[in-house]
């Protein structure tokens, strides 16, 4: 077996220290630079709301809440186009061009443990997957940020909420885990199929 090499930018994993030491400076720059924490769940809204915005004018101008929330301090509407979408572009071109890199791109359609639990249909594992992203963006909404609005910017400036927010989401996180999947079995089937470059 082909193993892949072992440079920086190469590595399947990297440390956790340096991964954190680079979310930290990539938050101290957005707080210098744009006076932001960084944070990914307001982009489709924000998106939703510019067209908004942009579709029915009339319709918005009657309603405090979205000039608020979507307008600008010299008038008018953010652009779709902002830091945020900067952010969510370069994180997948980051992410797509790692797995390239260490040749840990893997084809698979329904994960094994995935496919263990709830068998191998790619409809059913669509529509939960789908499920689970919308009742993650909803909470997202619902609670004002994300995890990397709360957990990470949050937890940075040490802020009692923002901790308490971070801890609850790993035990809700772990306790929805052991309830959809349980222990994982030792004969759980492998699906670490690596496409070669």
């Amino acid at each position: 077996m082909n193993q892949p090499p072992m440079g920086l930018w190469r590595r399947a994993w990297w440390s956790l220290y340096a991964i954190g030491t680079g979310i930290g400076l990539l938050s101290w720059a957005t707080f210098l630079f744009i006076d932001k924490s960084p944070g990914t769940s307001t982009l489709l809204v924000g998106a939703a709301g510019t067209a908004l915005c942009t579709a029915e004018a009339e319709h918005v101008a009657e309603r405090m809440h979205y000039p608020k929330e979507y307008g600008t301090k010299v008038g008018g509407f953010k652009p779709v186009f902002d830091w945020q979408m900067s952010l969510h572009l370069t994180l997948i071109a980051g992410a797509f061009s790692e797995v390239r890199l260490s040749r840990s791109l893997r084809s698979e359609a329904v994960p094994g443990l995935w496919a263990a639990r709830f068998g191998a249909s790619r409809v059913k594992r669509l529509l939960a997957a789908l499920a689970g992203g919308f009742i993650l963006l909803f909470g997202a909404r619902m609670a004002g940020g994300c995890t990397s609005g709360y957990g990470i910017s949050g937890g940075l400036q040490l802020a009692v909420w923002n901790w308490i927010f971070f801890v609850t989401t790993f035990i809700s996180g772990i306790a929805t885990a052991f309830a959809l999947f349980g222990r994982v079995p030792a004969s759980a089937p492998s699906t670490d199929n690596r496409l070669e470059s």
